[in-house]
This record gives structure tokens, sequence and C-alpha cells, in this order.
């Protein structure tokens, strides 16, 4: 095996070397490079032996000292992973890719199940693409933390989630990496009656068994669109099924966190919107490992956003922020914050209701530009609209899930949007037009 290069910078050692696109890079130090794990972990080596074979099927070496890092080579490869991106082989009675509408782009319909996304973007596998060799391999490079979708530690149930048959049997790879000293991040995607209650607490209690190799774990609600036809029948949360998973999972942390030193389980925010309570406090979170979950957004956003506006001297103007359901209630606070520190600004919140995906999703990160253009008036009385960059896809390539362009939405509605980053500082600043 190899990765081919596409591009070679400039003046760069590889350049220098006589390394031109089309080569196939062979090994670093006499390794085998098959992939970006390969090539990041062997290509941090301060000295460096590279073997190329070129489009003419000749072979090229070189030899350079680097920063102990691969990027100052001049090497570019087509895509970031160098060689395919894995699809997911499971079936399970909640992905939320089987509940999208038909006509969107085809990447929204791609699932990926690809153990290097995790390390390197913070997604979240069930194991079930992996094989022996490639837990092998993530041990002998002691890379961490590995992102594991859980959802039952029961064998028989997990496999009814996925859908798979490996569902089960793969479980033993968490025991591999726990020996081995790879941490984990964990999470639950819980459906009623069914991965929830007993099952729940029985998979907390073999997890907590690794002991600190579980750095965390988050239990999030299952999310269902209008588009379930010929799908499991799922349901969603009613108040109180929420606020029993979050009373056990308080009681578990409190039967754990003298051990751990932590909380060990953290119920996402949505979970504590549905059940209608009050969001915990910052000393729930410990430090935020479960963020990008959404567990701790609405507690962090409120803590972040309050500072900025007691940083700011001055702010006037008229505002507008649209936001999903799930973050109305705490948009609205921030909104009332802002109005009463700065007499001069005039900030109001517009609620996105999801027509698009239906109405059981609330969350701000699936609202589409659709919704937004019917459901919003003239725009052109605020001097500012605000939305979330959660809602497009890139900051390079602004484009809402329905494949609205910001600029198609700005055109419609005559006004530019002003787009955070997902902290409290960038909200802040963008209320009160400093963005």
């Amino acid at each position: 095996m190899a990765v081919t290069v596409m591009d070679v910078t400039p003046g760069s050692p590889c350049a220098d070397a006589g390394v031109t696109g089309g080569c196939r890079l062979l090994s670093i130090n006499g390794h085998e490079i098959n992939d970006v794990l390969d090539y990041r972990f062997y290509g941090s080596a301060r000295r460096q032996h590279l073997v190329f074979e070129t489009p003419q099927g000749t072979l090229l070496e070189t030899r350079m000292k680097t920063d102990g890092t691969p990027d100052d080579n001049g090497l570019v490869f087509e895509t970031y992973l160098m060689d395919r991106q894995k699809v997911c082989c499971n079936k399970c009675i909640f992905c939320f890719v089987e509940q999208m509408p038909k006509g969107l782009r085809k990447s929204l319909y791609f699932k990926d199940d690809d153990v290097r996304l995790s390390f390197l973007f913070g997604n979240y596998v069930t194991l079930t693409n992996m094989k022996q060799a490639d837990v092998d391999r993530i041990v002998h490079m002691h890379i961490s933390p590995v992102n594991i979708s859980v959802h039952a530690m029961d064998p028989a149930l997990r496999v009814k989630l996925l859908g798979n048959p490996r569902a089960g049997e793969v479980l033993r790879y968490i025991d591999d990496f726990a020996r081995g000293g790879i941490r984990m991040n964990t999470q639950f995607v819980l459906c009623p009656g069914i991965n929830d209650g007993e099952q729940l607490a029985s998979s907390l209690e073999k997890l907590a068994a690794y002991g600190d190799a579980i750095a965390s774990c988050a239990v999030v609600p299952v999310g269902l669109t209008a588009y379930r036809e010929g799908l499991a029948p799922v349901r969603p949360y009613t108040p109180a099924e929420a606020a029993a998973v979050i009373d056990l999972t308080d009681d578990f942390n409190r039967r754990h966190r003298e051990r751990f030193g932590r909380n060990f389980v953290y119920a996402s925010d949505e979970f504590f919107l549905k059940a209608g309570r009050e969001m915990p406090g910052d000393a729930y979170y410990d430090d935020y490992p479960q963020l990008a979950n959404g567990v701790g957004m609405w507690t962090l956003l409120k803590k972040e956003c309050t500072a900025a506006f007691a940083r700011i001297p001055a702010a006037e103007g008229r505002a507008l922020i649209i936001t999903g359901e799930a973050a109305g209630p705490l948009m609205r606070e921030l909104a009332a914050l802002a109005n009463d520190a700065f007499p001069a600004l005039h900030c109001d919140v517009q609620v996105i209701v999801n027509d698009y995906f239906g109405r059981e999703i609330t969350v701000a990160g699936l609202v589409t530009g659709t919704d937004i253009a019917r459901q919003t008036g003239d725009l052109t009385v605020y001097d500012r609209v605000v939305i979330p960059d959660v809602m497009l896809r890139s900051d390079e390539d602004r484009v809402f899930l329905d494949d609205m362009t910001l600029d198609e939405l700005e055109q419609r509605k005559k006004i530019r949007f002003t787009v955070t980053d997902g902290s409290g500082e960038s909200l802040a600043r963008a209320i009160c037009g400093l963005a």
C-alpha cells in the first residue's frame, strides 16, 4: 500500500528532492504509509527517510530534518484521510440519515463510521467497521482518545440497536483499548423503553468498571424527523421519561463521583429542556468534555456571553437573533441581558419552527434557509441579524442543509447576516454590532 501525492509546495524539502505530483509515498523511516494516521505518526520523527515511487515506476529517496511534524515537507494530498472514507455498515434504528427528506445534496446521505475521523475531528464511531488490526495499530501508536458510540453494553441489545450482527462482539475492542492505555469518550443515543432505564444503568456500571480509561460519557435523546415511514417504531421522550434519565444519571454520579473525582456521565441539554428542568451550573460539567455532543452548551454559552457583555463598553442599534426552538428561551434571556446592559440597544429573538424536518427537531443546527425565509418578516428594520455557524456547512461553503446558500437568503431578505462561531464572546459581539 501507499498514498499518492497530489502536489508539492515549491521550495519545500520534498520539491527540492524532485518529488512531484503523482509520486506515491511508500514509507517513512521504513514504515509503510497507508493513510493519514500512518503519515502523521511516522512523519513526526525529526529525522526522516522518505521513499517514493515516481509515476514512471522508479524509486526516489530523500532524507530530511523536520520540526517534529509532517507539515513542513511540502507534500499535498487529494484528501485529508489520504484514502477513501469508510462507510457505515450499520442499520441503526435511530439513524438520522435514514430520516432525511429526499432531494438533498448527496453528501448529506453519506454515513461515515471511520475511526480516523474520531481522532482528527472528534467524530463518534461504533467500532463495527474495525478489525483487530485497526485496534492494534491504534494501541501501538497510542492515539487517544477514541470517541465511541456505545448505545448499549448488552451485546444482543446492541445488535438490535445497530442492525449489525458484529455490533455485540466488537465491544471487546473497548477491553483492548483500556488495556492498551487508550482513553475513550463514549455516548449513548437513548430510545425510550429500549436502551434507557435498567439497560442504561447496567451499561454505565460496565463502563465504569474500566476506570479512568473512560474519559467521559454522554446520553442524548433520539432525534426523530417527520420522515420515518418504513423505519423502526421509535418515539420521542415524554417530559417524565426525560426527567427519569436525568435522575438516573444524577444517582450514578453521586455514587461514583468520589471514585472518579468528577461526574462520569452527562445528560445532554436536550434532556433538561424536554424535562422542563433548570440547566445545571458550571460545576456539573467539570471541564466540558462532551460539549460537541450538546452537553453543557447552554450553561457555557450563558456564562461566556454574560462575561462578554461586561467587557463591552457600549452598544446601540437593533439586533435580531435567529435560532431554533430548543435555544429560544436561552436566546431570549441573553437578549434581555443585552437590553438591560445597553439602553441604546434593542435585541429581539426569532425562533424558527422546523417545518423542513418536522416539529420534533428543535436544535438550531438543523434550521434551514427555507424555514428562515418563510417564517421571518421584514428584516431590514434591523441593523444586524445574527445566526450561529452550526446552521451552515462550513465557514467557506456557507450552505444550509436544504442547499440554500447564505447569499441567496441574504438576497431574499435584503440584509447581511452575521454568523457567530458558537462561543458566547462571538454572540455578544455580534449582538452589539462588533463582529
